[in-house]
């Protein structure tokens, strides 16, 4: 695969949420591997990926079958499931790259952020938080919707208020512009 064609396929699978490389481009990959003829890195390199993300599949190609190839994103797990995991790794003292085979889970960094959340919040560290951008603000004030209803007298001195320290507000930051510039600071040299 040449370098814009690495690129295409990229961004494809990129922009379609999908994974990276297709399950049958997988499923190619862990065949030629096992006529026996060339190892993992030697392939890794022919269809350009590194030899451990080949290995890592014939893997889970062995213990899951051509489920084990299929990774869906944005994959939540139940705090119970990771409490589980983490309990089993204890125990038995697998390493992340066990416990990631064993439980079927696509990345080993997912199980080390899952025991330092643990280490530091506790079972609380374990539960799914909402991604992304806040949907409201907190300190966000919304302005009322006007009614048909007329606004009471102490509604009407309220608005005054905030309009006049809005006015005030602006007047002394005009102000300190204006002697800014009268006053220039001298530079340093």
């Amino acid at each position: 695969m040449d370098c814009p064609q690495k690129v295409r396929h990229f961004l494809g699978a990129f922009f379609m949420g999908k994974s990276k490389y297709s399950v049958d481009f997988k499923l190619k990959a862990i065949k030629r591997y096992h006529k026996g003829d060339i190892g993992t890195d030697d392939l890794g390199k022919r269809i350009g990926v590194c030899g451990s993300l080949v290995r890592k599949w014939i893997k889970f190609y062995e213990l899951y079958g051509v489920s084990g190839l299929v990774r869906l994103s944005n994959t939540h797990y139940t705090k119970d499931f990771k409490l589980k995991i983490l309990s089993v790794i204890e125990k038995e003292n697998l390493s992340l790259k066990e416990a990631s085979r064993r439980f079927n889970i696509p990345a080993e960094s997912s199980i080390l952020s899952w025991q330092r959340n643990y280490k530091k919040n506790g079972i609380l560290g374990l539960e799914n938080r909402p991604r992304g951008r806040p949907k409201t603000m907190s300190n966000y004030k919304r302005k009322k919707k006007k009614t048909g209803k007329p606004l009471t007298r102490e509604e009407k001195l309220l608005e005054r208020i905030y309009y006049l320290e809005a006015e005030n507000a602006i007047l002394k930051k005009l102000d300190a512009l204006i002697q800014e510039r009268k006053n220039p600071k001298p530079s340093k040299s």
